[in-house]
Formats: structure tokens, C-alpha cells, sequence
């Protein structure tokens, strides 16, 4: 019994020894943040947004399993609240942003320091690093459902292109973004890409 007892003690020290404190969650989402309002042209709003995905996922990690599983999840799944239609498809290209931590040799790694250097910084601190702790992603269904994804930008038409030359162009664009044109429909928000809230 005590030799039980002992065991799960240490299983509950690994636990807390894999679980990220939240400076160094705070820390890592911002840098893992600030790239992806880099890259994927984020506007104001919808950084503060992807910085508190970013924490809230980061806090919830305890070890190699929770890396690809459900809190991954819960982070893809808000992320599409937040990301218009291109910012997704491309946020999902690229790695560094879509997997962005893995445990490996006893220690978490980021993935995104193989692409920048740990004191590049493209923008301010959202306005919540100081006073968001996490937990938005504890709720039921998702804290960012109100948000509205904005519409791609419409296939452009070539109006002065030949006419047996238009409909090829028009085609092309479409294949190159399969989704836009039944989202364009559906999907509402402004042509700058802000979202807004019902």
C-alpha cells in the first residue's frame, strides 16, 4: 500500500513537472503569436483573440499526449472562429503554426524558433498579455463562436479579357480557392478583413 501510494506521488511530480507554468505559457504564446500576426495578417482584434487560443492551449499541456490531442483540438476549432478562410488554409500550411510544440528528450521544443530568432518581434503586446490568465477554452462550445469569419475576396472577373479567355481566368480562380464561392455567400464581414460581433 505505501509502496502505492509513493507511485502515485511521483506519477502526479511528473505530471506537474511536464505542465508549462503560465509566465512560460505567457511567454511562449506571445512570441508563437506575434508570428502569427506576421504571417497571417492578423488585424488587432483578431490578435488579442489569437494570443488568448495560444495561452489558453499552452496551459493546458501535461505532457507528449496533450500535444496533438484534445486541447489541439480545442485550439484548431477556436482558431476557425477567429481566422478568415485564407488566414486558416495557410495557418494550416504551415507547420511551425499548426504544430507548434512537440516533447522531445524530456523537454517542450517550439517549433517556430527553427524560423525565427528568439528577440525578433513584429508587434506591440496584445492589450490582454497583462491581464488574461486562460481559460476561455474551458467553457462549453467555444468562447469565440460569436465572432464572424469575413468573406474571402471574390474571384476577380476579367471583364476586358477576350470572352474565350475570361472563363478560363474565372475557373482558374476558382480551383485556387474551392471554398470561396459558396463562403462568399454565407459568410459575412467587411472586404479589410476585421471581423465583427453579432
Amino acid at each position: 500500500m505505501k509502496k502505492m501510494m509513493i507511485l502515485a506521488v511521483m506519477m502526479v511530480m511528473t505530471i506537474s513537472a511536464n505542465a508549462m507554468s503560465y509566465n512560460a505559457a505567457k511567454h511562449e504564446a506571445l512570441f508563437l503569436s506575434d508570428k502569427m500576426a506576421y504571417e497571417l495578417n492578423l488585424t488587432a482584434a483578431q490578435y488579442e483573440a489569437v494570443y488568448e487560443i495560444n495561452l489558453d492551449y499552452l496551459m493546458s499541456l501535461n505532457g507528449r499526449g496533450d500535444t496533438f490531442g484534445i486541447w489541439w483540438d480545442r485550439r484548431n476549432a477556436d482558431l476557425r472562429f477567429v481566422l478568415n478562410s485564407w488566414q486558416y488554409d495557410k495557418y494550416m500550411a504551415l507547420t511551425h503554426f499548426y504544430r507548434p510544440v512537440a516533447w522531445k528528450a524530456g523537454a517542450w521544443t517550439f517549433a517556430v524558433y527553427s524560423h525565427y530568432g528568439r528577440d525578433r518581434f513584429f508587434h506591440a503586446h496584445p492589450k490582454v498579455f497583462v491581464s488574461y490568465r486562460g481559460g476561455h477554452n474551458r467553457v462549453h462550445g467555444s468562447h469565440y463562436a460569436h465572432i464572424h469569419r469575413p468573406a474571402p475576396v471574390p474571384a476577380i472577373e476579367h471583364r476586358h479579357a477576350p470572352m474565350h479567355d475570361r472563363g478560363a481566368r474565372v475557373m482558374h480562380d476558382r480551383d485556387r480557392h474551392p471554398r470561396n464561392n459558396h463562403m462568399a455567400m454565407n459568410d459575412r464581414g467587411d472586404r479589410h478583413g476585421h471581423f465583427s460581433h453579432r
